[in-house]
């Protein structure tokens, strides 16, 4: 009778197990081989040649996040200076993709640019996992590199913004991005964000920031020791500071409950447009965490005067995320 019992139970938890969704793969896209160099032609027209002669390429690619089972659409972003942005228009981009289950780069094709200097690669369902997405310019061989998730519903997620919430000011961004220093970090959130990384948690950057600064902001993720993805910045905002922070940061966390599935259960931010796009969203106040000036208002809650403090009682006293390794 209890060899029976036992058998019973451990079938259950086998059955558990099977059920739960696995934890996000953080190690594959950092493990990628050798980046793949498509053969390097000219370019098809003599404008394009002149400006990457005279002109630092700037490019950036979308980091996607889609469900198990939905296709994807990956966006790239090619132009040249850092203050002009000049397009680079009808030249071919080639596209390769690396990640969880893989074991070379897969060659996904060639397209050429649009007007604005972008290319939109659909792919069809993957398997949950992470990816790195890599696009080459043929005319020159300039290269960025974006990330693919592809999660199973329920996916236990922390959400972060950057500018005043792990920066120390709104402004640091740019004072990074020309170039004068580091946008300087608040004490122990590198340390917050990599204690969820590691109890398996999703984690998501979702920024007001402009889709031209991403180059600098995984440069930062770099020199902080964090991972560089999932990233998700303005796609439409032409400015320093687009007008639309509040509706873009509302739609993506409503997207990635309400489309994606994920289970976000807690949220970090620092402005009043953060309380707002996150209740909007569906995220509880009681989950709510804000820094700076306007923690605690609205029933959020306060991180404090840096993360020293809730890194030590809150995050520490967080149990691991709800998924197997």
């Amino acid at each position: 009778m209890t060899r029976r019992i036992s058998l019973a139970v451990a079938l259950a938890l086998m059955g558990s197990l099977t059920a739960q969704a696995a934890c996000p793969d953080y190690t594959t896209p950092q493990q990628a081989p050798a980046a793949p160099k498509p053969a390097k032609k000219s370019f098809r027209h003599l404008g394009s040649k002149i400006l990457s002669g005279l002109y630092q390429p700037w490019h950036m690619v979308h980091d996607t996040l889609v469900a198990q089972g939905q296709s994807a659409t990956l966006v790239g972003k090619f132009d040249y200076d850092a203050v002009l942005h000049k397009d680079l228009e009808d030249e071919r981009v080639h596209v390769y993709l690396y990640g969880t289950g893989m074991a070379a780069w897969e060659y996904l094709g060639s397209q050429m640019t649009n007007s604005d200097g972008k290319i939109f690669v659909t792919l069809g369902p993957r398997p949950a996992g992470e990816y790195k997405v890599r696009m080459v310019v043929e005319g020159d061989g300039s290269a960025v590199e974006g990330y693919l998730s592809v999660v199973e519903p329920g996916r236990d997620t922390v959400l972060f913004d950057i500018d005043g919430t792990l920066t120390i000011n709104d402004f640091e961004a740019y004072a990074d991005y020309a170039g004068l220093k580091t946008a300087a970090a608040y004490y122990y959130a590198p340390e917050t964000v990599r204690a969820y990384q590691q109890k398996g948690y999703q984690i998501i950057y979702l920024t007001a920031r402009p889709y031209w600064v991403t180059r600098d902001a995984r440069e930062w993720f770099g020199k902080q020791n964090l991972l560089g993805w999932h990233y998700r910045s303005n796609p439409y905002g032409d400015g320093p500071i687009p007008p639309n922070t509040e509706e873009h940061k509302t739609n993506y966390v409503r997207y990635l409950r309400e489309t994606v599935g994920l289970n976000i259960v807690r949220a970090y931010g620092n402005a009043t447009t953060d309380i707002a796009a996150y209740a909007n969203g569906g995220i509880a106040k009681a989950e709510t965490w804000i820094i700076g000036q306007h923690a605690g208002k609205e029933g959020t809650r306060s991180v404090g005067a840096d993360y020293s403090y809730h890194y030590s009682s809150v995050v520490a006293a967080t149990p691991p995320a709800a998924c197997r390794r």
